[in-house]
């Protein structure tokens, strides 16, 4: 995986969690892994296709989930219901939209799917042959993880898969 593929992501990530939350977001420890990420308490999939393809995974605990969304609707979130729900996927939805703006920006096509939510910690999701640079984020409300597995594709033929950070 190339950077200039990634650091979108990571600043999309802080930016957005600065502007709708009012928080910064610590970059901790980067690692790659190319086994199947086990989900946490709640996953938001979102798929790139374009240029650029593969998958962004956006995973947190329920209670970063709650108090997240406490956050944006100004009130008290007691349980992860369908609002809460609603509002995780659309943080994925905004995070994954501007980091994509910020790869058009740079010269890559790139589209995002409809977020896909899996609630409940421990399902496996495979990758398959790609590898996943895991990005944990640390904000005053938890971790917010983005997994990142990531392709450039030119002329439907893959380019080199290197990781540059």
């Amino acid at each position: 995986m190339h950077v200039a593929l990634l650091n979108p992501f990571i600043v999309a990530a802080g930016e957005v969690l600065n502007t709708e939350l009012g928080v910064r977001a610590s970059r901790g420890s980067l690692t790659l892994n190319r086994e199947a990420h086990v989900s946490d308490d709640i996953s938001v999939l979102i798929s790139i296709v374009g240029d650029i393809w593969g998958v962004a995974i956006i995973s947190l605990s329920f209670e970063t989930a709650k108090l997240i969304v406490s956050q944006m609707l100004g009130e008290k979130v007691p349980e992860f219901n369908e609002l809460a729900q609603s509002g995780i996927g659309e943080l994925g939805n905004v995070i994954t939209g501007r980091a994509t703006t910020k790869l058009s920006e740079a010269g890559f096509d790139a589209d995002i799917s409809v977020p896909t939510m899996i609630v409940g910690k421990g399902s496996r999701i495979s990758t398959f042959d790609m590898d996943r640079l895991i990005v944990p984020l640390e904000t005053e409300y938890g971790i917010v993880t983005l997994s990142l597995a990531l392709r450039e594709e030119k002329n439907n033929a893959k380019v080199g898969v290197q990781l540059a950070l």
